[in-house]
C-alpha cells in the first residue's frame, strides 16, 4: 500500500472531489426545476380577449369560420314594408366590437349583436319604391364571432320595399281639401298595434299601413264625378288632386308622386297647409246644345253655350286635369285643308294636349266648330278661368 501523500491518494480524493460538485449541481438543478413546478402549478386566471382567442386555437386547433345560416328579409323578397327589420343570423357568437353589415342606398339606424344574430332597427320606415343591397364583409376587417372566427367571402342580398299606399294618397289629399270628398280616421288616427299607443304614428309608416276612416262626399257634385272615384286605386280624381297640390306647392305640375311630392305632402298634412283654391269640377257636353258646366266647391257657378271639336277635329271623350294656363297666347297649327293658322285667343286651360278650353270669336256658340278645343265667348271665358285652376278636372261626354 502507497504511503500517505502518495500520488495514488491523492488522485482518488480529487475524484471523490468531483463526484461530490456533480451530485450538487444535480440537487440545485432538481430544485430549481421543482420551484418551477410548483409556480405554475397554482391556479390559472380565465383568459379575456385577444388571450382567449389565443387560447381557443391552441385548445381546439385551427378556428372554425364564421358562416351566415340566414338573412331576413329573404334574397329577393319584394313590396316590403317600410317597417321591416333586417336580421343576419350566423353560425356562432358574433364579436360585439366587429365590423357590420352595411346597406344601401344608405339608411340611418343601427346594428344590436345579441348572440349570433346581428340585427338592424332603421331610424326611419325604409324608403318606399326602393331596392335595397345588403352587404355583409368577410376576413378580419369583416364580420367575427367571439373565437376569432370570419366569414370566408362577402355575402350580398337584395330585397325591395313597396310604394306608399294609394289609400293613404287619398285621405291626406282629402283632408287638406284637394278632393271633392272628406276624410275622417278612425281609432283617433293611430295605426293599430302601435307600440306606444298614445300618439299619432308616424306619416310615413301610416304612408304603408293607412289608418282606419271614413270618406264622405261633399254635396253638389254630379254623378259623373262620384262614379269616378276609387278610394285605393289610381283615378282622375286623385291625378288632378296631386296635380292641385304641386301647384300651390310651386312643384312641377305632374301626376307623379316621388320622394319630394311625399315630403313636401307630409309636411302640409303636419302643418295644416290647406287648398287655398277650392274645388272645380268642369263638364263639356256634346249633346245639343253643346255646353260648359262648372262646379266650385259642390255649386255651380257657371253654365254656359260652348263648341266643341268638328267630326274631322273630335274633342276627345274623358275626364283630365288642367295642366297649363295661360290668359293671353296666339294658338297656332295646321287646319284641315292644310293651311296654318295663329289666332289670338284668351283665358286658355289646356286639359287634354292641344285640347283647351278658351275664348274663340264666333257668331254663336252651341254646336261642333272648333279643331277640338272648347270654346266660349269672351264673357262666359273670363268667368271660367278663375275656377279651371291647375289640376281641375274637364269632362268631356256625348
Amino acid at each position: 500500500m502507497p504511503p500517505d501523500g502518495s500520488p495514488g491518494r491523492r488522485s482518488l480524493a480529487f475524484k471523490l472531489a468531483i463526484g461530490a460538485a456533480v451530485v450538487a449541481a444535480l440537487a440545485i438543478l432538481a430544485g430549481t426545476a421543482g420551484l418551477a413546478v410548483t409556480a405554475s402549478s397554482g391556479p390559472k386566471k380565465p383568459a379575456t380577449g385577444a388571450a382567449r382567442q389565443v387560447s381557443a386555437r391552441r385548445g381546439n386547433g385551427a378556428v372554425r369560420a364564421l358562416r351566415v345560416l340566414s338573412i331576413s328579409p329573404s334574397p329577393g323578397a319584394t313590396r316590403l314594408s317600410g317597417a321591416t327589420s333586417v336580421e343576419v343570423r350566423f353560425s356562432a357568437r358574433v364579436d360585439g366590437g366587429s365590423a357590420r353589415p352595411g346597406l344601401s342606398p344608405r339608411v340611418p339606424g343601427t346594428w344590436q349583436a345579441t348572440g349570433s344574430v346581428l340585427a338592424f332597427t332603421p331610424a326611419s320606415p325604409l324608403p318606399p319604391s326602393t331596392r335595397l343591397t345588403l352587404r355583409i364583409p368577410a376576413g378580419q376587417a369583416g364580420v367575427r364571432s367571439v373565437a376569432g372566427g370570419t366569414v370566408s367571402g362577402p355575402v350580398t342580398s337584395r330585397f325591395s320595399t313597396a310604394a306608399y299606399s294609394h289609400l293613404r294618397l287619398a285621405e291626406l289629399l282629402s283632408s287638406l281639401g284637394y278632393l271633392p270628398l272628406s276624410w275622417s280616421p278612425g281609432a283617433g288616427g293611430r295605426l293599430s298595434g302601435d307600440p306606444e299607443n298614445s300618439r299619432a304614428a308616424s306619416q310615413q309608416v301610416m304612408a304603408y299601413s293607412p289608418p282606419a276612416g271614413t270618406f264622405t262626399w261633399q254635396r253638389g257634385y254630379t254623378a259623373a264625378l262620384r262614379s269616378q272615384w276609387r278610394a285605393n286605386a289610381p283615378n282622375p280624381l286623385v291625378r288632378g288632386a296631386v296635380m292641385a297640390f304641386k301647384a300651390q306647392q310651386l312643384m312641377a305640375i305632374t301626376p307623379a308622386t316621388g320622394a319630394k311630392f311625399w315630403r313636401r305632402l307630409f309636411a302640409a298634412a303636419e302643418q295644416g297647409q290647406h287648398n287655398r283654391l277650392g274645388y272645380t269640377y268642369a263638364v263639356a257636353s256634346k249633346s245639343s246644345p253643346e255646353t260648359l258646366t262648372i262646379w266650385h266647391d259642390g255649386r255651380v257657378v257657371l253654365r254656359s253655350l260652348a263648341n266643341t271639336g268638328i267630326p274631322t277635329r273630335p274633342t276627345s271623350d274623358g275626364t283630365f286635369p288642367v295642366y297649363l294656363r295661360y290668359q293671353y297666347q296666339v294658338m297656332r297649327g295646321i287646319n284641315p285643308d292644310g293651311s296654318h293658322y295663329a289666332d289670338p285667343v284668351s283665358f286658355v286651360a289646356y286639359f287634354n294636349g292641344g285640347d283647351a278650353v278658351h275664348y274663340f270669336p264666333r257668331g254663336s256658340y252651341g254646336f261642333e266648330q272648333s279643331l277640338g278645343c272648347v270654346e266660349l265667348s269672351y264673357t262666359e271665358a273670363e268667368r271660367a278661368w278663375p275656377y279651371l285652376t291647375y289640376g281641375s278636372l274637364v269632362t268631356v261626354t256625348g
